[in-house]
This record gives C-alpha cells, sequence and structure tokens, in this order.
C-alpha cells in the first residue's frame, strides 16, 4: 500500500534532502568558486533532484530484472525499490508544493 505523498515523515523527507544535497555538494562548492553563492540556482538542484529520482527508478528496474533471471540478490531489490519508491514520492510532494505555492501567489491580490 503506497502512501500519498503528503503523508511522508519528516524524518523520510530529511533523508532525502540530505541525499541530495550530498550528491550535489561538490557542484555548489564549484559555484561558490564561480561567484554564485550555494543554493542560489534553484532550478539546477531541482533538475539534480530530478535526475537522481530517475536514476533511482532505473537502478530498481535493473535489480528487478535481474532478480527475475535469477542472477539478482532478493535484499538489493527491496533496497532499490524502497529508495525509488522515496525518491519518487519526495518528487511528488515538492511538485505539489510548488503548485500550491504557485496558486497562492496567483491568488494575491494586486
Amino acid at each position: 500500500m503506497a502512501l500519498s505523498p503528503l503523508a511522508m515523515s519528516p524524518a523520510a523527507a530529511a533523508q532525502a534532502y540530505r541525499a541530495v544535497d550530498a550528491g550535489t555538494s561538490g557542484l555548489a562548492s564549484q559555484g561558490a568558486a564561480a561567484g554564485v553563492s550555494p543554493g542560489a540556482d534553484f532550478g539546477g538542484v531541482l533538475s539534480r533532484a530530478l535526475e537522481g529520482a530517475v536514476q533511482a527508478g532505473r537502478t530498481a528496474d535493473a535489480q528487478s530484472t535481474a532478480a527475475i533471471t535469477g542472477g539478482g540478490n532478493i535484499t538489493d531489490v527491496v533496497a532499490a525499490v524502497s529508495k525509488a519508491e522515496l525518491a519518487l514520492q519526495t518528487t511528488v510532494a515538492i511538485r505539489d508544493r510548488v503548485v500550491q505555492a504557485y496558486q497562492d501567489i496567483m491568488r494575491m491580490p494586486i
């Protein structure tokens, strides 16, 4: 049974954020060396997060295929599928929050 995106625990969201942040720390230091403050490029961070979610899904697919053909470890499959599910839930939660923020801004009186 899949959880709704809003039912994700704060600890799981923080863990997913740390995983994405750890993967982008090298890129952030490169941006700081170029005169751009870390985290200033929201589009880039979001793009890298989405790429990570897609990569987690591909890894889960590869692990599942290997298990089906008899060459994989079931523990690795479960771990890969869980990681892909968490990445997808995080992505959907972020998308929902961005859409909600956009709608709130559009409803603001001028």
